[in-house]
Formats: C-alpha cells, sequence, structure tokens
C-alpha cells in the first residue's frame, strides 16, 4: 500500500506543478478568464433578479454583461485624467525626489566624514554633484509602447467579455451539471458559495468606496496634490488586502517628503495609517462579519500567490476566489466554520485565532 501510495503523491505533486506552470506561462488567457467567472459569481443577485422577471437568458446575461462593462468604463473615464496629470507630472515630481534624496546623501556623508576627522566634514559639496550627475532621467510611456499593448489588451478583453456572456447565459445548466456530476458539490451550495462572494465583494466596495471618499477630503485638507487620485487609489488598493495598503503608505511617505517640510511631511502617511488601522479594526470586521471572515494567513498566501502568478490581475480575483473555495468547502466537507479572523486590510485583528 505505502508503495503505491509515494508514486501517486509524486504524481499528484507533479500534477499540481505543471498546472500551475502552464497557468503562469498562459496568464494572458487564464487571467481574464478566471477574472470573468468570478465577476460572473459576484452579479449572482443581479442575474437572479433577471430570472425573477422571467427574461431570456440571452438577454439577461446580454443586460449583464453591458452593465458591468459600463461600469468599468466610467470608472477608467473618471481615473484617466488623474493619471495623465500624474504621468506629465512625472519628470517634475522625480527632479524634486531626486534633490531630496541629494540632501539626504550629503547629510549622511557629512556625519561619516565627522566621525574621521571634522575638517573633512565641510568639503562634500562636489561629492554630492559627482553622484547627482549619473542619475538617469525618468521614461514615460510612449504612444508607441501604448500601440504595442494595444493588440494584446484588446485580446483579453474579447476573452473577458466572452467569458462572462457565456457563463451568464448557462450559469444554471452549469450548476445542474455540477451537481449531477460531482454527489457533494450540488446546485444549492454553488448558488450559495455564490451569494456569499457576492456580498463579501459588494460590502468590501461599499467600504472602500467610503474610505476612498474620506481620503480624497483629508488630503484636500493637507494641501496634497490631486486629492481625487489619492482617494481612488486607496479605494483600488484596499481590494489587495494588507500588500496594497502598505504600497500606498510608502508612495503617500514619498510624496509628503517631497512637498512638505519639516514634521508635516510624514502627516499624510501617518494620517492614512491611522484611518487605516480603524477601518481594518473595527469597520470591516463589523460590516462583513464572522460568517465571511477568513484567516490572515490564508488571506496573506493567497494574495502572495496569486500575486506572483497573474501580477495585479491575480492581486484583485485573490480574495473573491478564497471566499467562494472556503465557503464551497464548509457546505460540502464540514458544517462548521474552518477559519477564523477577520477580513482586515492592514492589521489583523487581536481576537483573529479565538474560537466561537
Amino acid at each position: 500500500m505505502a508503495q503505491r501510495s509515494l508514486p501517486t503523491i509524486c504524481l499528484t505533486i507533479l500534477t499540481i506543478v505543471v498546472v500551475f506552470a502552464v497557468l503562469r506561462e498562459a496568464r494572458n488567457v487564464f487571467a481574464p478568464i478566471v477574472a470573468a467567472l468570478l465577476l460572473g459569481v459576484v452579479l449572482t443577485p443581479l442575474s437572479d433578479f433577471w430570472d425573477k422577471l422571467r427574461l431570456p437568458s440571452a438577454l439577461a446575461a446580454f443586460l449583464s454583461v453591458m452593465l458591468a462593462l459600463l461600469t468599468i468604463l466610467v470608472l477608467l473615464l473618471l481615473i484617466e485624467p488623474y493619471v495623465t496629470q500624474v504621468i506629465n507630472r512625472a519628470p517634475v515630481i522625480w527632479d524634486e525626489l531626486r534633490g531630496t534624496i541629494d540632501e539626504f546623501k550629503r547629510i549622511l556623508r557629512g556625519l561619516e566624514q565627522m566621525s574621521e576627522d571634522m575638517a573633512d566634514a565641510i568639503d562634500t559639496g562636489g561629492d554630492a554633484g559627482e553622484a547627482s550627475d549619473d542619475d538617469e532621467p525618468v521614461s514615460i510611456p510612449t504612444l508607441t509602447d501604448a500601440l504595442f499593448y494595444a493588440p494584446q489588451f484588446a485580446a483579453q478583453l474579447m476573452i473577458f467579455t466572452g467569458t462572462l456572456y457565456f457563463f451568464l447565459m448557462a450559469r444554471n445548466s452549469l450548476y445542474d451539471w455540477a451537481g449531477e456530476t460531482f454527489r457533494r458539490l450540488g446546485e444549492e451550495e454553488l448558488r450559495e458559495a455564490g451569494k456569499q462572494v457576492s456580498r463579501y465583494v459588494l460590502t468590501i466596495s461599499a467600504i472602500n468606496l467610503s474610505f476612498g471618499v474620506l481620503i480624497v477630503i483629508v488630503m484636500k485638507a493637507l494641501g496634497m496634490p490631486s486629492p481625487i487620485l489619492w482617494g481612488i487609489l486607496a479605494f483600488a488598493l484596499n481590494y489587495v488586502l494588507y500588500l496594497g495598503p502598505i504600497v500606498l503608505l510608502g508612495m503617500l511617505t514619498v510624496t509628503g517628503i517631497v512637498m512638505f517640510d519639516g514634521a508635516l511631511s510624514f502627516a499624510p502617511p501617518l494620517i492614512y495609517l491611522m484611518m487605516n488601522a480603524i477601518e481594518a479594526q473595527f469597520v470591516t470586521p463589523t460590516m462583513v462579519g464572522r460568517s465571511l471572515s477568513v484567516n490572515p494567513l490564508l488571506i496573506f498566501l493567497s494574495l502572495v500567490f496569486w500575486l506572483w502568478l497573474w501580477g495585479p490581475i491575480g492581486g484583485i480575483i485573490a480574495i473573491p476566489l478564497l471566499v467562494w473555495c472556503i465557503t464551497v468547502y464548509k457546505s460540502t466537507v464540514v458544517p462548521q466554520t474552518i477559519s477564523s479572523g477577520t477580513a482586515g486590510t492592514l492589521y489583523p485583528t487581536s481576537s483573529a485565532g479565538a474560537t466561537e
């Protein structure tokens, strides 16, 4: 028995490695497919609404896809002016940041010289000038770069749209097939998992939208440039739990150092850190609830894995996919909850390991 199990285990491991290697190499195909399937699951309440109206499946799927694409298009149109502004100001921001870095270099160089010889600490200007000459100008994306990626983006958009449409149109048939094929995975379990994922995504979206609006107000009060852009970044990066807020915290730190002097330079990141901690510790756990709580370790590992596998798209789908898998597992394997903790954003709660 042991002799048979060892080859089986090795074959299983090799199969898993090959599958994920294929997923990584063919991410331009599989990433939009998985993203479309998850969006179709998130749109479960809308699909149920069309079913109540007794609309034909093809028409219902078409309406859902049009609404989803229209929402994405509106968001892109709202973001585009602020992204263009940041791209146009990138050389100026880089020059200011480079000046700040050169100033820190001079200070550190002066301290090193002072520790060796007080007289040599004064003569530090020439080296700083030489260091700045080696810096390369920041590269700005050109129209040629955009045209190069346009066909690839169009192909992924076509795959995403087609998968979403046909999934929504054949959703009931797929659920029936799964119920007949897999004994423990029935139609009710799949529908319940879809409702849970939809509830989670909609709740998190409402929280992130409110959080982004507050960030806009705070950044405008502090005098930060493009406060609406910071609100949009806070809204978008909050979907990538833990890692997203850390990225935004670093961006706010750099911008604060460039824009302000003295202690005020650290006001934007510190205020954001405090607001994020309040949202993660109190708001999100209260709104999401214990029924959708996920262990913080699972969240972090899922984010790291999917970000490594598919980049930004993987970071977006990591948590909804994890919630869907946990919900299906809970409904088909064990009746009780399998995870503890709350879906925080930057910090896990202190009761993450508590038992009910």
